[in-house]
């Protein structure tokens, strides 16, 4: 009898132990994380922030909820930096390159011609170098989550087409506001023009500016292809999307919340990717159907583009950490001799 009684306290026990750890297995509150984007709906980046929201909903059993707020009305990109550190932000995707005002080296993805695929570009953003990039972001405030692609930056313009690198000198041309693209466009002999996405469209329309570069998906999502008479496919830039969360907002979640942010980030990556890939291709199709004309230059011609901008290259090496640079191309030099 005492055995048995033995038997059954053990057997309880172990039961209580199972029930406690089932309990304390996943500890998820209601959480709602408001994610901001300066891109339009059918936009690859919307795509990917909707995905993340979709799996951080069915993997918290629907506790946590991440609403995703489209076209900067939380505010510009820089605004919303701001606000991500301030806490009144959870969350945003933006240019990683928009980055350089809080971490210098981030500029480094700025750098014209440097990926030569998006493939390649994957591999090395998703190594080493790509997280040392966002693991700087955490004593500012930030933590970086993925890196989306919106795809490679080409120029358009509403003076003439642009056939030739002599074709850009002195036009007046929208850069994002960074050092890299600044001095990239200088390069071409361009008057550069910082200005934020959100205000392109009208500077366009006002002729404020003649011109800039944007990949085709902002050409047919974000309308410039409507403001915008010629279109030159020279892929200048590959310019990562940073998938960013407030430090502050992070910080408040427990450590089975964290996985879930974390995981959910991780696994949008291939779903957004392959939309950015199939959503660039269809928009430079679509494109071409427009009044707006597409010039794709040939391979000669671009070698003179990205020799132009050799001395860009060499010049940032230099201002930003030497050895993350070489990290940086060591890691691309891995990739394309493993693709040999």
């Amino acid at each position: 009898m005492i055995k048995s009684m033995k038997s059954v306290c053990i057997a309880m026990a172990a039961c209580g132990l199972v029930l406690s750890a089932s309990a304390g297995a996943a500890e998820i509150n209601e959480r709602v994380f408001r994610f901001a984007t300066s891109n339009v709906e059918g936009n690859p980046q919307v795509d990917g922030l909707m995905k993340f929201a979709e799996l951080v909903g069915a993997k918290s059993g629907g506790k946590m909820t991440v609403k995703v707020f489209t076209g900067a009305t939380l505010g510009k990109d820089i605004q919303v930096l701001s606000s991500m550190q301030g806490g009144t932000v959870d969350g945003a995707t933006m240019n990683t390159n928009l980055l350089v005002g809080i971490i210098k080296d981030a500029g480094l993805v700025d750098l014209p011609y440097l990926f030569d695929t998006e493939q390649e570009a994957y591999a090395v953003l998703d190594g080493p170098f790509g997280k040392k990039i966002h693991g700087q972001l955490e004593s500012k405030g930030l933590v970086g989550l993925a890196f989306f692609d919106m795809g490679y930056y080409s120029l358009h313009n509403n003076t003439h087409p642009i056939t030739k690198v002599e074709d850009v000198k002195g036009l007046k041309m929208r850069v994002t506001e960074t050092p890299v693209t600044i001095d990239t466009y200088k390069a071409w002999g361009a008057n550069a023009v910082p200005l934020a996405y959100a205000e392109l469209f009208t500077a366009l329309e006002s002729k404020i500016v003649d011109g800039g570069g944007q990949p085709p998906l902002n050409m047919i999502y974000g309308k410039i292809g409507e403001v915008s008479k010629y279109y030159t496919v020279n892929r200048y830039s590959f310019t990562p999307v940073s998938l960013l969360m407030s430090k502050k907002s992070m910080d408040k979640l427990n450590a089975d919340e964290k996985q879930i942010i974390l995981d959910a980030a991780k696994e949008s990556l291939s779903y957004q990717r392959q939309m950015s890939l199939k959503k660039s291709a269809d928009c430079l199709a679509e494109l071409k159907k427009t009044k707006t004309a597409v010039t794709e230059l040939s391979a000669e011609e671009i070698a003179r583009f990205r020799e132009a901008t050799k001395p860009v290259v060499e010049k940032y090496l230099k201002v930003y950490d030497e050895q993350l640079g070489k990290e940086l191309f060591a890691e691309i030099a891995k990739y394309r001799a493993a693709k040999k």
